[in-house]
């Protein structure tokens, strides 16, 4: 028999496409999607195998979270255009979804990471790195600016790169090694919060990927200045020289109540000299 004029029972058509019959009763009434036949002593429906595609096409535009009456829409009017346009707008909303998964996969990773670090550091600890390239919001602050004004500077600066919660990426400050060179360890350059997900655009600082000198200190327990002088040291010994900015980052502040029990990691890209 052709398999294209044998009719299908509701049970039977639903299971071929793995849905609930209720599924198919419930387009039927609302004109989505009708049975090729309905018996008219019974009632009963009966769908037809070429009426397969059509319905995958609508579970299809289901999956995507297409709209019923966007759905009862495009089927009424099907062509390729129409189908073209329709997916071409779902393949940008996943990938938009997917580059935000992939920014919170990473944000993720960098907070377990700095868990693993916190069970297994030493503080008094100092060693190289070896870092990737991250694209950082940055703005510049001085010690004359407030907290609250700095918040400001930096909430208005992320709001131009479509980061959703802050969350979704890592911040702390920096200060450009010529000053801790000078000996002013707390002069801060700026604030920055790292861009999770790949992205070009001016305006952003890039943190460039190779070598960096990590150490920690803690915030309350501890100034910096002793800190980074075993830094200087560290990298003296082994004939490297620092470059460009300290990154500073507190790593526990999700596990912590209380302000004074920070700590505080600092990188700084290192080179031979």
């Amino acid at each position: 028999m052709d398999k294209k004029r044998k009719l299908l029972t509701i049970g039977q058509f639903a299971a071929l496409h793995g849905i609930n019959k209720k599924t198919l009763m419930w387009y039927d009434e609302i004109g989505l999607f009708h049975p090729s036949f309905i018996h008219p002593e019974n009632g009963y429906r009966y769908y037809s195998y070429y009426q397969s595609a059509v319905l995958e096409t609508i579970l299809l535009l289901r999956e995507l979270d297409v709209p019923i009456d966007e759905i009862q829409t495009f089927m009424k009017n099907r062509s390729a255009a129409g189908m073209k346009q329709l997916l071409q707008e779902k393949i940008e909303d996943l990938d938009r979804n997917l580059a935000h998964l992939k920014a919170v996969r990473k944000t993720l990773s960098y907070h377990c990471q700095n868990m693993q670090t916190l069970l297994a550091m030493d503080l008094s600890e100092i060693r190289i790195v070896q870092k990737k390239e991250r694209s950082l919001v940055t703005v510049d602050v001085s010690r004359d600016d407030t907290f609250d004004k700095q918040v400001e500077m930096i909430t208005a600066e992320t709001q131009k790169y479509q980061l959703r919660r802050l969350h979704d990426a890592s911040y702390g400050t920096m200060i450009a090694v010529d000053r801790l060179k000078r000996g002013n360890f707390e002069d801060y350059s700026k604030l920055f919060i790292e861009i999770p997900f790949p992205i070009k655009k001016d305006g952003l600082h890039i943190q460039p990927a190779g070598d960096y000198v990590r150490a920690f200190y803690r915030d309350a327990a501890e100034s910096s200045a002793p800190c980074y002088q075993k830094i200087f040291d560290y990298v003296e010994e082994r004939g490297l020289a620092l470059s460009g900015f300290a990154y500073e980052v507190i790593i526990n502040e999700n596990v912590i109540d209380r302000a004074e029990d920070a700590l505080v990691q600092i990188e700084i890209p290192v080179k031979s000299k």
